[in-house]
């Protein structure tokens, strides 16, 4: 496993590391015992940053990561939670109020089982640019509630989470340097979408780590396929479903190449993926322990060809 320093936060945390997300059922549901099993295999397997929300299976996720990392030493991993977006019986809700972010930061601590957040997110910002204050907002009121956690010890480090680039560099581009400490940014650097390369500069100019996640595009990369109510359009899904094809008939399964393309850009920190089986977490270990074969790559982006870089709104 390689380590790399996220910005200047001094993290050193692993270039795969472990969404939580499925702990709180979002994708099928779960047996509980193996889902805290799959955090052990995670951390024995060299990953030490995990990442969760409140609003993963409404507070289950972060729920069930708590029962597992009770049987975990604390200086083992880092730990991310987020702010701002909520959820209950199918129902999203949003708040990304000054208030309801510090309540929320300490109802996390309080399911984890834990004292200290490494890192705090605002999550997913783009939903608060179409509520009332719009991404301003975030600037004036979640980040500086964000903030003076840090300044009493409760959080380490501040970070935003979205879908949309642009919306990740309104943000920091409207608040004091320094603020914004990381982005996690998801489907954008992957086989299908490598869009976020173009930002990378930006991001390294002003010391802000990137961690990237989904790197099977939500699915669209899996010889399982796209689930029904993935947001992107037939177009691409079935240009990734030929691409699944290709990778079938030469005899490596495009998950491997998926997870291989993720984590192989340096300037990005850290992958996220999200298992709550332990075998996939260790055959996902495996897969980059092994070169990539960078002529497939080629061909399967060939394949995938006008189709490279469309995306969806978030959902």
């Amino acid at each position: 496993m390689k380590y790399n320093e996220l910005g200047r936060t001094g993290l050193k945390i692993s270039q795969l590391s472990f969404g939580a997300s499925s702990l709180g059922a979002v994708f099928r549901d779960i047996n509980e015992a193996e889902a805290i099993s799959t955090v052990s295999v995670a951390l024995d397997g060299g990953m030490n940053f995990i990442d969760v929300s409140p609003y993963y299976g409404h507070y289950k996720a972060e729920t069930v990561l708590g029962k597992a990392l009770r049987e975990l030493p604390r200086d083992r991993y880092y730990l991310s939670t987020k702010v701002g977006r909520y959820g209950k019986d199918g129902i999203n809700l949003w708040d990304y109020s000054g208030r309801r972010a510090t309540e929320s930061v300490y109802e996390s601590m309080e399911r984890l089982g834990i004292e200290y957040i490494d890192l705090i997110n605002v999550h997913d910002i783009e939903f608060q640019a179409s509520l009332p204050g719009g991404l301003q907002k975030v600037v004036d009121e979640t980040l500086p509630a964000l903030v003076a956690l840090k300044k009493e010890g409760v959080v380490g480090h501040v970070g935003i989470t979205d879908l949309q680039l642009d919306n990740l560099r309104w943000v920091i581009d409207h608040t004091e340097p320094g603020t914004v400490e990381s982005v996690l940014n998801f489907c954008h650097h992957c086989l299908c979408d490598e869009a976020i390369t173009d930002h990378l500069d930006y991001f390294e100019e002003r010391g802000i780590g990137v961690i990237n996640a989904s790197p099977l595009s939500m699915g669209l990369l899996s010889q399982r396929g796209a689930p029904a109510w993935h947001p992107a359009p037939q177009s691409l899904v079935d240009a990734c479903n030929r691409a699944v094809q290709h990778c079938m008939a030469k005899g490596t399964p495009i998950e491997k190449l998926a997870m291989q393309y993720s984590v192989s850009n340096p300037r990005i920190t850290s992958t996220l993926f999200s298992s709550a089986n332990p075998a996939n977490v260790k055959r996902n270990l495996e897969f980059i322990e092994e070169p990539i074969d960078w002529q497939l790559v080629k061909e399967v982006q060939d394949i995938i060809g006008d189709q490279m870089r469309v995306t969806w709104a978030n959902s």
